[in-house]
């Protein structure tokens, strides 16, 4: 990051600090009350910028414009993942239970996008359906199994699976299983495809998302697996955080009906199938393949709604999974968001 960058940032923040202290403050009381350096233009530029990102809400016009920080504003704020996990799993202060409020209340009322990433993402997508529209039917077959095989790799990798990229190709294309692997592993590639399969081949399948829908395509994803099926009915741990999902089985059923009901009231497609993969894995309602299934659901909604699909396969399995900490101790989407659009535009530019 430039200098000027981070000077840029630093006095974001302690706008956003102002504010939070001190609600209801038109720009000139922030810009001489929070002792802003700069030019009263740049506080007001600043300004702009975090009504654009709905850190910031407006309220009255003229003289009795007032500005306080937006109910988005814990969910949206930027973090820095390397600074963030300087400290170690003991030392961080995160929520550690899971927040009944966070699918019903919080998220229910704020956008996880900006109009500028939505403005990006649909440029995107604008892109993807020119581009489809001038593939004949059989190109777009192989391109779709070509990302099909890249996101069936990566998915697993992210959870720990050894097989190499090509060796996954030979697996999923010619039913060839590489040496020295586990059958689980190959297993669990195979069902990638299958579940994938599955969700071309019923296009609808989500729309609308319910509870039984996607404990379908989990129970695709653990076939052949030592995995149970449904909803779990005892506690689960989670590697490398001190948050602790719920444990109550009605809890949990209640609490992916929010999550549908959420994801049906939601009208933007990138809002709906981010939402699902961040918040199956918050919920964490099955024993096993949480991330699994999320990438999964998450999929079948873009192709659901004729968007681009997203393989994942350039990013890196330890910045995925800190990004999912952040979400799990925070609630805070800003490092998984990061993620999703440039695997959203790497997608875009690579298959189709």
């Amino acid at each position: 990051m430039s200098r000027n960058a981070t000077k840029s940032n630093d006095k974001r923040q302690k706008i956003l600090d102002f504010v939070s202290a001190n609600p209801g403050l038109s720009s000139g009381e922030i810009y001489t009350g929070g002792g802003m350096e700069g030019g009263f233009a740049t506080v007001k530029r600043l300004i702009g910028q975090l009504l654009s990102e709905n850190l910031l809400t407006v309220s009255g016009k003229g003289k009795a414009t007032k500005y306080k920080v937006s109910d988005a504003y814990d969910i949206l704020f930027d973090i820095d993942v390397d600074q963030y996990f300087l400290k170690e799993i003991d030392e961080r202060v995160i929520k550690e239970n899971y927040s009944h409020s966070l699918i019903s209340e919080v998220l229910a009322r704020v956008s996880v996008f900006t109009a500028p990433e939505l403005q990006y993402l649909d440029a995107l997508q604008a892109t993807y359906t020119s581009n489809r529209l001038s593939l004949t039917s059989n190109e777009y077959k192989k391109e779709l199994e070509r990302l099909a095989i890249d996101l069936s790799w990566k998915s697993s990798q992210i959870e720990g699976n050894t097989y190499s990229l090509l060796e996954t190709e030979r697996l999923l294309k010619d039913k060839e299983t590489a040496a020295g692997k586990t059958r689980d592993e190959a297993v669990m590639l195979l069902n990638h495809k299958d579940a994938l399969d599955f969700i071309i081949e019923n296009t609808t399948y989500v729309a609308p998302l319910t509870l039984a829908s996607i404990e379908d395509i989990h129970s695709i994803l653990m076939k052949e697996l030592d995995v149970e099926r449904n909803i779990r009915r005892r506690r689960v741990g989670i590697t490398g955080t001190n948050y602790r999902p719920i444990d109550n089985e009605f809890q949990i059923k209640d609490a992916m009906r929010d999550l549908c009901a959420l994801v049906n009231s939601t009208e933007n497609v990138f809002s709906k199938a981010f939402l699902v993969l961040v918040l199956i894995s918050y919920i964490q309602p099955f024993n096993d393949g949480n991330k699994r299934t999320a990438r999964i659901v998450s999929n079948a909604i873009l192709m659901c709604n004729h968007y681009c699909p997203i393989s994942f396969r350039t990013i890196d399995s330890v910045e995925y999974k800190k990004a999912m900490l952040i979400f799990y101790e925070q609630n805070n989407v800003s490092a998984f968001k990061k993620i999703f659009i440039g695997q959203f535009e790497f997608a875009v530019n690579t298959y189709f």
